[in-house]
């Protein structure tokens, strides 16, 4: 068995379960794997040099088929149902013995890398890909360790992906042939039939939202961060898509602590990742300029295509999917702080678009409304969004990110809660989507007033302004906002028909009511009194 590369003088390919294969590919450079990527008919370079491919018949997860091990560890632990599917430990050794037999006559690479920019909670991971190009993402998204630290890496935690490598639902205990299994216990992710490199980091997510939480004590997140360059206060960002999470966390007068995963511990708030992962559909370097300059080599582009006899990307062109993207390292963005930590969070955002016009563009929660917010991860699907919508949906997934959450959602909202109360931390609900009616009626909310409105939050200008109560959500709305018009934060105040606006709004609180049913048995007097109350006068 050959190996190339920066190869451990301890802790070898065995130790993964793995004893031979044609050839093994240690720690490889960004201009090696593109080397590899290039020569294996991988992918192709566009004109800023960064590496464009192809995830084949997955270009986006699959949910459905994702499986969690159920052991002695997880069986009364894991919030098991629809998100998390159990599959036997039996079935998984199984499995993972073909896997390792598929690989015996493959070319592999393999990379050591850290998830979790503190080092009292970071995993070492060890990353084993059948694709050059899938091994330079896990180099983008993950924390890349210094060199010396490589001979003697000791991983804590292996993903092994071939998305050659297809299961016999049959026998494998599979819903199709693709599949990524975690096993929490044997600390291995097990991925194969699809392509779509994004189960690799979204895998190491769910991970971490187990171990963090449950033996830690650390509240994972999935939200962006960013910090202060004066008084380096930090500021957290939920957002489902769609909700200007990354556009308004990218602020040029604050540094990029990361843009999608962090854990809030005692002392910090800290990036698991080393990279950004973000979608390029419609991309400009007008509308999003960190973004478009980062594509450079070392960079990925996935599922994109290219205008008509060039090499330069046509992000407009959506035949392949909707769901077109990037991962570059964190450091190709300018603002990005190194090392990725910031200090406890004095201000959290969570993003709404809100499609029925209802929702204040900025209000101040109360600790219980954070949390049944927090659970609820409230937006709004518009038309166009996705196929079949032709008119508003709303659209809630639990802490803004249930399909990684291994535990119960009120489980990491009661974790939020304390840290609230013992930091003294505002919650604001910010809504991005439209005012003065509903979709199709009213309009956008003006990127530069909620730009004004979180500024304003930000630098404590808020704490100093009279509040009214929000008569259905309970949420307090500030009576005056720097550089935003007074009549914009009163969402009633811009419609033209009050009975229409309560009417609405009623409408979306029942939605609200009926979502939480399936949390309600397990959240406790403080979370549900976060609830909104319908007025059945406006009906």
């Amino acid at each position: 068995m050959q190996q190339y590369g920066l190869i451990p003088t301890t802790n070898g390919i065995e130790t993964s379960g793995i004893k031979t294969a044609k050839s093994i590919h240690w720690n490889l450079t960004p201009a090696e794997l593109v080397e590899e990527a290039i020569k294996n008919n991988e992918g192709r370079i566009t004109d800023t040099g960064a590496l464009m491919c192809d995830t084949g018949k997955f270009t986006g997860r699959s949910p459905k088929d994702r499986f969690i091990v159920e052991d002695a560890k997880t069986k009364d632990t894991v919030w098991w149902g629809n998100v998390n599917i159990p599959l036997s430990d039996d079935q998984f050794d199984k499995l993972h013995q073909k896997m390792i037999s598929f690989l015996e006559d493959k070319k592999l690479y393999v990379r050591d890398a850290y998830a979790g920019a503190d080092k009292t909670y970071r995993l070492n991971l060890r990353v084993i890909n059948t694709l050059a190009w899938q091994n330079l993402f896990c180099n983008n998204m993950f924390l890349r360790p210094e060199q010396y630290k490589l001979k003697e890496f000791d991983p804590n935690f292996t993903i092994i992906c071939a998305p050659e490598f297809e299961a016999d639902p049959e026998t494998d205990g599979t819903r199709q042939k693709n599949f990524a299994v975690i096993n929490l216990t044997k600390r291995i992710i097990l991925i194969g039939g699809t392509a779509y490199a994004g189960e690799m980091k979204k895998g190491i997510f769910s991970v971490l939202n187990y171990i963090l939480p449950q033996e830690r004590g650390v509240l994972s997140m999935h939200c962006s961060a960013n910090i202060g360059k004066e008084d380096h206060d930090t500021a957290i960002f939920f957002g489902l898509s769609g909700t200007g999470k990354t556009t308004l966390s990218a602020d040029p007068n604050r540094g990029l602590i990361g843009d999608d995963e962090h854990g809030w511990t005692e002392d910090n708030v800290f990036n698991f990742e080393g990279g950004c992962y973000a979608k390029v559909i419609d991309l400009t370097r007008e509308k999003e300029p960190e973004i478009f300059d980062a594509i450079k080599f070392g960079a990925i582009v996935e599922n994109t295509r290219f205008h008509e006899n060039t090499n330069t990307v046509d992000y407009e062109n959506v035949s392949v999917t909707e769901n077109t993207r990037t991962a570059y390292p964190i450091n190709h963005i300018s603002n990005a702080v190194v090392p990725s930590i910031g200090g406890i969070p004095k201000n959290i955002f969570f993003l709404t678009c809100d499609a029925f016009g209802v929702i204040p563009p900025v209000s101040k929660m109360t600790k219980g409304q954070a949390m049944y917010h927090f659970i609820s991860g409230y937006t709004a699907k518009v038309a166009g969004t996705e196929a079949g919508i032709t008119e508003p949906q709303t659209a809630f997934s639990a802490c803004f990110g249930a399909p990684f959450l291994p535990l119960h959602p009120t489980k990491y909202a009661e974790m939020l809660g304390e840290k609230m109360e013992k930091y003294d931390v505002n919650v604001w609900l910010i809504n991005t989507g439209w005012t003065g009616g509903p979709y199709g009626v009213g309009s956008r909310m003006k990127l530069k007033y909620t730009r004004a409105m979180i500024t304003a939050a930000l630098n404590g200008t808020l704490d100093n302004v009279g509040f009214r109560t929000h008569s259905i959500f309970g949420v307090q709305i500030p009576l005056t906002c720097p550089e935003v018009p007074s009549e914009v934060l009163s969402p009633r105040e811009t419609w033209k028909n009050d009975q229409g606006y309560y009417k609405k709004a009623n409408d979306l609180a029942r939605q609200f009511v009926e979502n939480f049913k399936k949390y309600s048995d397990f959240a406790n007097d403080e979370i549900m009194s976060g609830e909104p109350v319908p007025n059945p006068k406006y009906d």
